[in-house]
């Protein structure tokens, strides 16, 4: 029996959906494109924007009073949302670039709170290559496509494979040097690190249990936020290193129950040192 979506994510996945189709369309032209003379980095940026089109089109039509926060468009809407969707049309665009099929759409939705802040209500990642869409809403459950998804049950690290992203030539020297440190803490007590590309992926993928846990500093918010409740509402742990709300800084270390304190005392170990 079909899973019945609620409205909201209903909403979301049609959007996403209609997107994918033509960013499939692209990602086959794109792989064409590196061996052609054509300049493949402006053909992926022109497939972004018309994805983050398709996607504010389509939310936009299905509930007017929203406010979104985009990737390529930045906010727009009331300042005084209710609601607002965060949404990266293309996440890992370097593998989209490079013809690697691990690429994602996140649209998260953000609900105020009465007392100020805001929380993260519902979320979906969808990966068009291998047909994977993983979804939450708050208080009910995560799924990817209709099956429900579980955190692993791994408690030692000596048996976990951990996901990250390794810093570029514009990360912060300070973000680097913590990089540095905690990959060199970790390396040698896990079983594996990885580094697919994609940090929304990333998250769909701890929160399905292919990863036992997952680091990174300084990620956006249109590339966390859905994950970060999918993560959740599989029964995981998504924090800053420091055990509160990783979208301020962008700082988020996910991992299941048993992983999440060690992981995370050894990011903060590492990013404290990198500071001082």
């Amino acid at each position: 029996m079909a899973l019945r979506l609620s409205p909201h994510v209903t909403v979301m996945a049609n959007a996403a959906g209609k997107a994918a189709k033509r960013l499939l369309r692209d990602f086959n032209e794109v792989e064409q494109l590196q061996v052609s003379v054509k300049a493949p980095s402006d053909f992926v940026t022109q497939a972004d924007l018309r994805a983050e089109q398709t996607i504010r089109e389509e939310l936009t039509k299905a509930r007017p009073g929203y406010a979104f926060l985009m990737e390529e468009s930045g906010s727009s809407g009331s300042e005084n949302w209710a609601w607002r969707w965060v949404v990266d049309p293309l996440d890992g665009t370097t593998n989209f670039l490079h013809g690697i099929p691990h690429w994602a759409i996140s649209i998260g939705l953000e609900k105020r709170l009465p007392h100020g802040g805001s929380e993260v209500a519902a979320g979906l990642i969808y990966a068009p290559a291998v047909d994977e869409m993983y979804w939450a809403e708050k208080g009910g459950g995560a799924f990817v496509n209709e099956r429900r998804l579980r955190v692993s049950g791994r408690r030692d690290l000596k048996d976990a494979v951990l996901g990250t992203g390794i810093p570029f030539a514009a990360t912060s020297q300070k973000n680097q040097l913590a990089f540095a440190r905690t990959l060199g803490g970790l390396m040698p007590a896990v079983a594996g690190v990885r580094r697919f590309g994609a940090a929304a992926l990333d998250l769909a993928w701890v929160a399905a249990g292919r990863y036992d846990g997952y680091w990174e500093l300084g990620v956006k918010p249109w590339d966390m936020n859905a994950g970060i409740l999918i993560v959740r509402e599989a029964g995981g742990y998504a924090t800053d290193p420091a055990g509160g709300d990783p979208r301020p800084k962008g700082d988020i270390v996910a991992a299941n129950p048993h992983l999440h304190a060690r992981l995370r005392g050894i990011v903060l170990e590492a990013q404290t040192a990198a500071a001082g």
